[in-house]
């Protein structure tokens, strides 16, 4: 399967719930309508149990628990138990939907008890400035497992196995400290290197050098596969892990899986494309990545509105510099208005975003459920109602090549040609601010094949009509600030 024929839903929120039912269930639920829709992906939050009840995942406790076993004061994860979790992924591999696990391997939270170890402490804004000498802390290390014992795993996590932490309980003082007992390696050193070193980012870190550590992640990251029937992963706050380790961590899944196709997404959120390309490089295709750069784009657009040339939205992208590396979206989880990476893309743009990730070649398009289903956080209908017509253009028309017509500040258009099977469309999107009587045109080739044909508006149920010359040429017209789609009448 190609990129330009996938289509992937990230299927939550950060505070997703069913009134009715566990997520699991209601994924399940949802899966012949998504395959109906034409999504052929779906990335799940992290399903293993968090350090509570209502832990998301990715406060990570116990990565082999999915949901099965009495810890941390609940049997079933937030999301719901292990069987309806296998369930929901049996029938969306029957649907022809492949899965991907939220793979949070950076960090743990939740341990079951402390213990005493030298640390030391190093300054937030530069992890290679010690702030002090090491001292003798009390830091919540030691993970037991106890409800779980040795099903699926025997190892247990202590001291040994972290870099850092964030809160010594001896003194009850908040700041980040490196462990620093006998033979320590100190911070990994293919990290990231924002704050001057950026191995730690929250919870207790874990290390990547340990054999040990390094076998459970291993064994971990091949069981979860088999276990679900997934078919790869969405790699979570990847500049902050050893990323040799990470590559170790993807080969060996897909060549101990026996899944030569396995697809994986890492998120390295930075919206400097110059910071990214490097991880690229280093990762050697085995993973793509959330076009972050993209999403900036996205969110300065409904920022600035009308001030914004659109001409430019592309530039500095991943998915404008290394198209098959690229996973292209409008919002997720964390962007969203009061959390950690707030850039929400206002309902000014939303549709104009949706439209350039979803009708064009490039990129592998990933959908959020919070423009997509009504939940509390960020819905709007109107976005709903016309990301839901967006879906299924790009269904039913947006195939063969594509012709850009970057012409107007205000409104750019592209054309896709069609193929053998598919009529093709023709798209334009506004930012202008919406005026009387003003509609946007631009001259666009639709291809020779069509001459004498008409062309209607998709989008909207007007009667306006466009007729295509003998050449293959059609003038095509949008509202201010709106999306038009335009298919063979």
């Amino acid at each position: 399967m190609s990129l330009s024929s996938c289509l992937q839903l990230q299927f939550f929120t950060w505070d997703a719930k069913h009134n009715d039912m566990s997520w699991w269930r209601h994924f399940e639920a949802e899966i012949p309508n998504l395959a109906e829709m034409g999504f052929t992906q779906v990335w799940l939050p992290p399903p293993n149990k968090g350090e509570n009840q209502n832990g998301r995942g990715y406060d990570a406790y116990d990565l082999w628990d999915l949901g099965e076993f009495d810890q941390k004061g609940t049997v079933r994860t937030r999301w719901g138990t292990r069987e309806e979790l296998l369930r929901a992924c049996q029938v969306a591999t029957a649907h022809g939907i492949d899965i991907l696990i939220d793979a949070v391997l950076n960090h743990k939270l939740g341990a079951d008890r402390f213990e005493s170890f030298p640390a030391v402490p190093v300054n937030s804004q530069n992890r290679l400035k010690d702030e002090g000498p090491a001292r003798e802390i009390d830091g919540w290390t030691a993970f037991d497992f106890k409800g779980r014992g040795n099903k699926y795993s025997s190892f247990r996590w202590t001291h040994e196995h972290f870099t850092g932490l964030d809160w010594d309980h001896r003194t009850r003082t908040n700041a980040i400290y490196r462990i620093a007992s006998q033979g320590r390696q100190g911070w990994s050193q293919n990290v990231d290197k924002e704050l001057g070193n950026y191995d730690y980012l929250l919870g207790v870190d874990i290390t990547g050098i340990r054999t040990d550590v390094q076998k459970d992640l291993l064994d971990w990251g091949v069981w979860i596969l088999e276990t679900t029937g997934a078919t790869g992963f969405r790699l979570d706050a990847i500049k902050h892990i050893d990323h040799r380790f990470l590559l170790r961590f993807i080969t060996h899944a897909q060549k101990q899986s026996g899944k030569p196709q396995m697809f994986s997404v890492s998120e390295y959120w930075s919206a400097d494309l110059k910071l990214i390309l490097p991880y690229i490089k280093a990762f050697r295709g085995e993973t793509a990545f959330f076009d972050v750069p993209l999403h900036a784009n996205f969110h300065d657009a409904s920022k600035h509105h009308s001030q914004y040339d659109l001409r430019n939205i592309l530039n500095n992208t991943i998915v404008k510099t290394k198209p098959k590396d690229a996973v292209t979206f409008v919002d997720n989880h964390d962007t969203v208005i009061g959390q950690s990476l707030e850039s929400w893309v206002d309902t000014n743009f939303k549709v104009q975003a949706y439209s350039l990730i979803l009708l064009r070649p490039d990129g592998h398009p990933c959908v959020f459920y919070g423009d997509l289903y009504p939940n509390e956080e960020c819905y709007n209908e109107t976005v709903s109602r016309n990301l839901t017509l967006l879906i299924e253009a790009r269904k039913k028309f947006a195939y063969g090549a594509c012709q850009d017509y970057l012409l107007d500040h205000h409104c750019i258009g592209f054309v896709r040609m069609g193929d053998s099977r598919h009529p093709g469309c023709a798209v334009l999107l506004s930012n202008k601010e919406e005026v009387d009587n003003f509609t946007h045109t631009i001259r666009m080739f639709v291809g020779r094949e069509h001459a004498g044909s008409t062309f209607r508006g998709f989008m909207s149920e007007d009667s306006s009509r466009v007729e295509i010359d003998t050449d293959g040429w059609g003038a095509f017209s949008c509202p201010p600030n709106r999306v038009q789609v335009w298919v063979k009448a």
